[in-house]
């Protein structure tokens, strides 16, 4: 992305994403059926969720939207932050963080 900007500009480099993000998303509808938890129910799934959604958005502009190699490296990483977010979330079941 930084290095090799014209790499995403290849097919696959463009598809790829949209098929991660869809698996993501049946993911985490099928989560939902599985745990029987339900998002706007259960906070902690609530916040997953929305993270998730917030990841692609991300994910977007780091690798096509951003107008600028800062504004692309910014989203790079803070889509690495809700990232790690989320798998926090997951582990603790508790959507701030904190295993009270």
């Amino acid at each position: 992305m930084v290095r090799f900007p014209a790499r995403l500009e290849l097919r696959w480099v463009r598809i790829v994403p949209h098929i991660v993000d869809t698996a993501l998303l049946a993911s985490a509808i099928g989560l939902c059926f599985l745990i029987r938890q339900w998002p706007l129910r259960d906070e902690w799934l609530t916040a997953k969720v929305a993270a998730l959604v917030i990841y692609i958005a991300f994910g977007m502009i780091a690798l096509r939207r951003g107008r600028s190699m800062g504004v692309r490296v910014t989203a790079f990483f803070a889509a690495v932050a809700v990232f790690l977010w989320i798998v926090a979330t997951a582990r603790l079941h508790a959507p701030w963080l904190s295993a009270t």
